[in-house]
């Protein structure tokens, strides 16, 4: 095991997309828990979306890391040492901090996880907060019923893939949005859409083409050029789920634009009695975290849940890999093997 602690820190705030020169790869001592922390050796560093809202010092639902540290994140992995009685080591929990290998963490925010039902790594997706997020949003936004048509946005990534399997259970037609064919072609053979639109084609026509009828519940994990051209579509007593933005996170701070240049319309939130509710998973949704595992480890027991991962090797490829997110070039849940 190695005796030192790799660590990715945030070096400058970015402007426009990051870039190698805001990072910096530094090694350093493995931190001690002190009384009731466990010190956790990371295997998988989820990257999502958020991050990049994290190293602005915009006003945002939560602080920025600060320059110097070590940008922010959640691992999952193995209890080394522990001053708490709940954990011990060679434990597997969820819960770790940052782009490290090794983090000290109070032991109130980890969770046991096992290997017995799922690999490790599923609980930075599917079992974790991307999973949760679909999950949460879904029944308490979106509230999807059978016969509806529900269209989710960047429909392979780590939660749309999961939205919209969800959305099939209840019974919806569900459409994707994805980039290239090759996503499109996961969607639909390997997730089981209905449809899935590639966004670089026309996506005006496609959409009239496939949703004719227009759009019941629209989860936005886009923004930008995709959601203006979902929102002439949507049905009376229509849904949109606002859970990311990534085609503007790069955008400078306080550009709170909506849509297209000019934006949307608000006046169809009145004319068509819509719902467009923004939510973060972390307002309600951890306390629900064993309900949810339990009903996707069903799912998944089923064949109802199909999941793809996308692991870059080694901590140093972090920087480049979250770049690569914002670009939209993973292809699946996006994490982190720590070590070769």
């Amino acid at each position: 095991m190695p005796d030192t602690n790799l660590a990715v820190l945030l070096r400058r705030r970015p402007v426009g997309a990051p870039t190698d020169a805001d990072f910096e790869i530094v090694e350093g001592p493995v931190p001690e828990p002190a009384d009731g922390q466990v010190l956790v050796r990371a295997k998988y560093l989820s990257l999502d979306p958020y991050m990049r809202g994290r190293m602005s010092d915009a006003k945002s639902y939560a602080a920025p890391v600060p320059l110097g540290s070590v940008m922010g994140g959640q691992t999952v992995g193995e209890v080394v040492a522990s001053r708490h009685p709940r954990f011990a080591p060679g434990q597997t929990v969820l819960g770790g901090s940052g782009w490290q290998r090794f983090s000290v963490v109070d032991a109130a925010v980890l969770t046991p996880v096992s290997t017995d039902d799922a690999p490790l790594s599923w609980n930075l997706g599917v079992l974790g907060m991307p999973g949760l997020t679909a999950w949460v949003g879904l029944a308490d936004i979106g509230t999807p019923r059978t016969g509806e048509t529900v269209v989710v946005s960047a429909a392979s990534g780590a939660v749309g893939q999961v939205g919209g399997q969800l959305a099939k259970t209840a019974g919806c037609r569900v459409v994707g949005i994805a980039g290239g064919a090759e996503k499109c072609a996961f969607v639909t053979q390997e997730l089981g859409f209905d449809a899935c639109i590639d966004h670089r084609g026309d996506l005006r026509a496609q959409l009239n083409a496939t949703c004719p009828d227009g759009i019941d519940v629209y989860w936005e994990n886009v923004g930008g050029a995709v959601q203006a051209a979902v929102w002439p579509r949507l049905r009376d007593f229509g849904r949109m789920v606002m859970c990311g933005m990534i085609a503007q996170y790069n955008e400078a701070p306080g550009a709170d634009t909506v849509g297209a240049p000019a934006g949307p319309n608000l006046g169809a939130v009145v004319r068509k009695r819509l719902r467009v509710q923004g939510f973060i998973v972390s307002d309600t949704g951890w306390p629900r975290y064993p309900a949810f595992r339990a009903e996707m480890l069903g799912h998944m027991r089923a064949g109802r849940m199909k999941v793809r991962e996308d692991i870059v090797v080694g901590l140093a490829n972090a920087p480049r890999a979250f770049m690569g997110l914002l670009e939209g070039r993973n292809f699946g849940k996006l994490v982190v093997q720590i070590d070769a």
